[in-house]
């Protein structure tokens, strides 16, 4: 599977990427990552530091796949509200989901500055606006919701956007404890600092095959084997094509990134931006002042027609940022990308086991929080495969319905972020 057009942004922040060595032997291991993406690398690090033996295997170069077309927005809410998951799974299950995914963004927050190079991971509010007026009274729903469960949040009406904001609309949520981060940047800190703990990484590597045996699974590497006590596929969109329950739909997305800026006049704190409005704009600054601004999710199609949409579909993003932010000045598109972006049926990411595929788990992170699920699966995993039990797993299951039976609700354990 194709998973970007070209031009991504992030290649000129790291012109010089870490070497990883090809495989060319046959290697034991704990636990083998199949995936050299965010996800992997999250799990491989995580894995590393538990004292579990890891290996990481990439077909592609690492960090290369969708990692590279990441927009690096990091947030604790999601693309379904509060308000939705606890209509959905209920009360217990929904609050479940909000907390892991702000321990998570505490886990990522805190991870960054130990990493061996900078990822430019900058705290960051944000504020999530109402589209259209209509939209008021299910925001203020949301941050009543978010208050009383303790998640940091204050509501803005018109008048308070207006203030701030170079645009105006109707009311928002602004949220705390988000951030921005160059993703391609994080996911080579992360793997860097997987193999300062031990984990072995691999990149031009694919997997062609796999036999389940009595003494663990054995992975063919080319003319090399892998066998492992354990497997996490963490192959991104691609995992669509391994399962046969797949459990995700795929579309279009749009993003761009403009040259620096040097004016920020109207936009209060350099905050993320989003809204209420499904497909949703939503719009970053970088580290070194640039704009992301990404969006129009569309039915999805082959990467040829991809590049012909994303010409069109640039100028509108571009439209939206001058729109909202007149006083910057003339702004100009300097890189431009699509890429497929998955979301699974229910709202919430896969994670865990598998019936069909003993001794494995599967990390899916499909979503606009794909980051921050991603860090909820590395802790969850390592927790399950040092012997700890995580019933959160089940609300994340692969075989999962709607709504997880009552009497096996998942009870809530905050991971230890300062191991």
């Amino acid at each position: 599977m194709n998973l970007h057009t070209r031009d991504t942004m992030w290649g000129h922040t790291m012109p010089r990427t870490p070497a990883y060595e090809q495989l060319t032997e046959n290697l034991e291991c704990d636990v083998l990552v199949i995936g050299g993406g965010m996800g992997g690398a999250l799990c491989a690090r995580e894995f590393a530091k538990r004292g579990l033996r890891t290996v990481v295997v990439e077909k592609r170069k690492i960090g290369q796949g969708s990692s590279i077309a990441n927009t690096g927005l990091l947030q604790y809410t999601n693309d379904k509200t509060l308000t939705a998951c606890i209509n959905t799974f209920g009360e217990e299950n929904g609050v479940l989901f909000y907390r892991l995914c702000r321990d998570a963004m505490e886990y990522l927050l805190h991870t960054a500055p130990q990493l061996p190079i900078p990822v430019q991971m900058i705290p960051r509010s944000s504020l999530y606006f109402a589209s259209e007026p209509d939209d008021v009274a299910g925001l203020q729903e949301e941050y009543e919701n978010l208050s009383r469960h303790g998640f940091a949040a204050d509501y803005w009406d018109e008048a308070r956007i207006a203030k701030h904001f170079s645009f105006s609309r109707a009311g928002g949520i602004y949220t705390h404890g988000d951030a921005e981060v160059n993703p391609y940047r994080l996911v080579h800190g992360l793997m860097m600092d997987a193999r300062r703990h031990g984990a072995r990484v691999f990149e031009h590597s694919g997997v062609t095959g796999q036999t389940f045996t009595d003494n663990g699974i054995v992975h063919y590497v080319g003319e090399h084997t892998i066998r492992a006590k354990k497997v996490v596929f963490s192959t991104g969109y691609e995992t669509q094509e391994i399962k046969k329950d797949r459990g995700a739909f795929l579309m279009n997305t749009y993003a761009i990134a403009t040259t620096p800026v040097s004016n920020w006049d109207g936009w209060y704190n350099r905050s993320m931006l989003w809204e209420t409005a499904r497909p949703y704009l939503y719009i970053r600054t970088t580290a070194d002042n640039r704009i992301i601004a990404g969006g129009l999710d569309e039915p999805l199609t082959d990467i040829a027609n991809m590049e012909v949409r994303k010409i069109n579909q640039a100028q509108r993003l571009l439209a939206a940022v001058e729109e909202l932010f007149p006083r910057i000045g003339s702004l100009t598109i300097e890189s431009a990308w699509a890429a497929p972006f998955g979301s699974s049926r229910d709202g919430l990411p896969y994670m865990g086991s598998h019936p069909e595929y003993p001794d494995c788990y599967f990390v899916e992170g499909y979503g606009g929080n794909g980051t921050v699920y991603s860090a909820i699966a590395a802790m969850l995993l390592a927790d399950e495969l040092t012997g700890v039990k995580r019933p959160e797993l089940e609300l994340f299951s692969l075989t999962r319905s709607a709504k997880p039976s009552p009497a096996h609700t998942p009870q809530i354990v905050v991971p230890d972020i300062t191991a």
